[in-house]
């Protein structure tokens, strides 16, 4: 099955082709450096980090960019709070996400640019539109003329006279920016220097650019004129990417991109997260809270990506749960390795070998269909339950009848497949912990346990599984057998 993508432009699902063969040029609307990322922020970043993982996957040479806004009247205002510079808050917060996303295990892009890097591109861009007649300055700022634009609101189906009629009643005509416009909904390009702010000297006067230039100057710097997939959160389709498509195919006469692609939203307990709801979770909050990082991403997953998704903790119980049996899969291939003979070097090189089989097949159809990935998870989760039974059989009984090659095709397929969700998991030291007991010590009192109860002496089974809550072990036990976790 052909990847087909659900384009926001177009309003239907499309097969998906680039503008260079086997060649991707992605772009994905990054965050304001003006505070920890939260949860929303979590979503994105995690959804956008799979979607690239996945066009690798299935042999695309992916070229991702993902900026930092740098600039903006909010870090201006945390550096007012802080008595601190614009530079120093921004330089804080860059470092706070790359920390963050270590944690989730998001890959880097291939380049972060930053808006006061790109001045150049920024101010090159807005005299093209002035020479077209697509700008006109006004007392030292420069404004963007929608109506010039014939196209404007394709991407959010907006049209400008409903607009119009909507705000006729919220103007406020003494506002001094309004009073600059030729038209209520034309947008600044550039904005002119107030007293005790940052700016760089422009044609129109010292100021700083507008947010929508920004990220139209970095994609046409960073990946030219035309790009495959431009992403983002919803919320972004207006004005944001609206006022980019219109600054930058007025310039160029081109698509600025191909497939405009965008993530649900995230709610809190049913409700917008805010501040002043009290729901506001940072990502670094909940981590240092013990959720795990692998867990996270489960839950982001579990839904598809144009879905909003309600985080609650019932839901991150589950995905929680979920995890724990993708975990015990995955680490099936490093406990048990030995009995089954397998050679050492299928774990010490990487696993995630170009091999092919029904599972990856079915695993590509699912997720060929608009990035699927609830579809893909099915497959993953079916091949993690196959290993941990496997894995049962072989603590309770101490051999399987399944021939070892077998077991090492699904294992190696399982990290495969995981590894394009980014789900990982490695074996942890067999040292002793604070509580004192090991991994193999663990695995011999279950197969203790589990024969006391063949035997029915249950008095024997509890003994052991409370000897084992007593150092911190939790036994779950299931129709696939016993997992356990600390």
């Amino acid at each position: 099955m052909t990847l087909t993508l659900y384009n926001t432009l177009t309003r239907r699902q499309e097969p998906f082709t680039t503008v260079e063969p086997g060649k991707v040029k992605m772009y994905y609307c990054g965050v304001t450096v003006y505070d920890y990322c939260h949860l929303g922020h979590a979503r994105a970043c995690i959804v956008w980090d799979v979607v690239r993982r996945y066009l690798q996957f299935i042999g695309y040479d992916v070229r991702y960019i993902q900026n930092f806004t740098d600039i903006d009247d909010k870090i201006l205002r945390r550096a007012r709070e802080e008595h601190s510079s614009m530079e120093v808050v921004a330089e804080r917060y860059i470092q706070a996400y790359f920390e963050d996303m270590s944690r989730l295990g998001i890959k880097e892009a291939d380049e972060y640019p930053r808006a006061t890097h790109t001045m150049n591109g920024i101010q090159r861009l807005i005299h093209d539109l002035e020479t077209k007649g697509f700008a006109y300055p006004s007392d030292g700022d420069v404004y963007y003329s929608v109506q010039n634009f014939a196209e404007y609101g394709k991407l959010s189906g907006r049209k400008l006279e409903d607009m119009q009629a909507g705000a006729s009643e919220r103007v406020n005509v003494e506002d001094a920016e309004y009073q600059k416009k030729k038209y209520p909904f034309d947008f600044a390009l550039w904005k002119a220097a107030k007293p005790g702010e940052p700016a760089w000297e422009s044609p129109w006067g010292k100021g700083r650019p507008g947010w929508h230039i920004e990220c139209s100057a970095m994609v046409r710097d960073r990946l030219g004129d035309t790009i495959d997939i431009h992403a983002g959160g919803a919320d972004l389709i207006f004005p944001h990417h609206e006022n980019e498509i219109a600054q930058s195919e007025a310039v160029t006469g081109k698509p600025l991109a191909n497939y405009w692609l965008h993530n649900g939203m995230v709610k809190v307990d049913g409700e917008k997260m805010s501040k002043s709801l009290g729901n506001f979770i940072t990502i670094r909050e909940l981590l240092d809270r013990g959720v795990d990082p692998m867990a996270l991403r489960l839950f982001v997953l579990m839904a598809h990506y144009r879905k909003p998704i309600d985080f609650t903790d019932d839901a991150i119980v589950a995905a929680t749960n979920g995890w724990h049996t993708i975990k015990e899969g995955l680490l099936f291939g490093y406990q048990h390795s030995k009995k089954l003979g397998w050679d050492e070097s299928n774990l010490i090189q990487n696993p995630k070998s170009k091999i092919q089989n029904s599972h990856i097949e079915r695993f590509k159809e699912a997720v060929n269909d608009d990035f699927n990935f609830p579809g893909g998870l099915v497959i993953i989760f079916e091949l993690a339950k196959e290993l941990n039974r496997e894995r049962n059989i072989i603590v309770h009984q101490g051999k399987t009848e399944t021939p070892a090659n077998e077991l090492l095709q699904k294992w190696q397929t399982l990290v495969t497949l995981a590894d394009v969700l980014g789900l990982t998991a490695q074996p942890e030291a067999e040292t002793p912990k604070q509580d004192g007991i090991s991994n193999a010590e663990i695995e011999e009192l279950i197969q203790k346990r589990w024969e006391a109860r063949k035997a029915k002496n249950f008095a024997e089974s509890d003994r052991i599984r409370d000897e084992l809550l007593t150092k911190g072990i939790t036994l779950i036990d299931s129709k696939e057998g016993t997992r356990w976790h600390r």
